[in-house]
């Protein structure tokens, strides 16, 4: 019997039919493509292989976050059902959904003082925040109690790590984040950058690699380098992508290779419209459970 209502935010990137077979709630984030509107809704409305073509097309995308009415209106059903809810919120250095959370747990828990709504910044994104809610999906379904998983959750979010890099700087350069210049250059040089996500949950770039196939080495290097209990790990691996499945595939396998203990095989998920809206196509993201993350 499952003790409390697990919820999580679509920029978890995991597909529909998996948020209903764990039985986890998810809140949409919004998105515009050109001239229309949107629920990033895992894909439902816009398939990610539609959203990218799109993009690639010229057609500009804008984001916007669960508002705080959105989150009442979720906590409230819950707790007049008698559930209490544990909603896992995607990473506060990336945007403001999980301040609207805490405001909206907050105004609720004079009116129903017997009801918990418990909030977690999970510092992840993607199909990483993806990993974090699996893990206490499965903690929930062992039977544990809402406060011990939260505890559990702030004192090990950081323990999950986040790699990413990008073939196609494009859209990284239309949104600023790398500039025209830098990107030129990098684009003549066949550069792709390889970051990830620091202890606060911020997009952190770390190393500027030259050429595809050095960068999918350097991005299992680096699980390598960092991954619990080494080449020995027995955890879940999960990678994201930005229509590059054979770029993902490629990580994948060499992961696979290096990780014979792996629990199952890699799981591979699309990047979905609220962060893909960010990268556009081409980027390809690595998650897993090691040691503390870096500054």
């Amino acid at each position: 019997m499952r003790n409390f209502k697990l919820s999580t935010d679509s920029t978890a990137d995991m597909p529909l039919e998996y948020f209903n077979r764990r039985s986890i709630e998810v809140l949409y984030f919004h998105f515009q493509l050109g001239n229309d509107n949107f629920l990033d809704d895992c894909g439902k409305s816009v398939p990610p292989k539609e959203l990218y073509r799109r993009m690639v097309a010229g057609e500009q995308t804008k984001t916007s976050q669960v508002g705080v009415a959105e989150y009442l209106e979720f906590f409230e059903r819950e707790l007049k059902a008698g559930h209490n809810v544990l909603h896992v919120g995607f990473s506060g250095g990336m945007s403001g959904s999980y301040n609207a959370a805490c405001l909206a747990a907050r105004e609720l828990s004079e009116k129903y003082p017997e009801g918990k709504i418990r909030i977690v910044d999970s510092l992840a994104a993607s199909s990483g925040q993806g990993l974090f809610v699996d893990k206490i999906a499965d903690m929930r379904d062992a039977g544990e109690d809402i406060d011990t998983v939260l505890r559990w959750a702030n004192e090990n979010r950081n323990r999950l790590h986040h790699w990413f890099f990008s073939t196609d700087l494009t859209f990284y350069i239309r949104g600023g984040r790398v500039s025209r210049t830098a990107g030129f250059v990098g684009g003549l040089l066949g550069i792709c950058p390889l970051l990830n996500v620091n202890d606060e949950g911020k997009l952190i770039p770390r190393e500027k690699i030259r050429g595809k196939r050095r960068v999918q080495q350097r991005i299992v290097e680096m699980m390598k380098a960092h991954v619990q209990d080494g080449v020995d790990y027995s955890g879940k691996c999960f990678i994201s992508h930005s229509d590059c499945m054979e770029d993902a595939r490629i990580v994948a396998d060499l992961v696979e290779e290096a990780f014979p203990r792996l629990n199952g095989k890699v799981e591979i998920y699309p990047i979905g419209a609220t962060i893909g809206s960010h990268t556009g196509p081409g980027t390809v993201a690595l998650f897993f459970w090691g040691d503390e993350r870096m500054k």
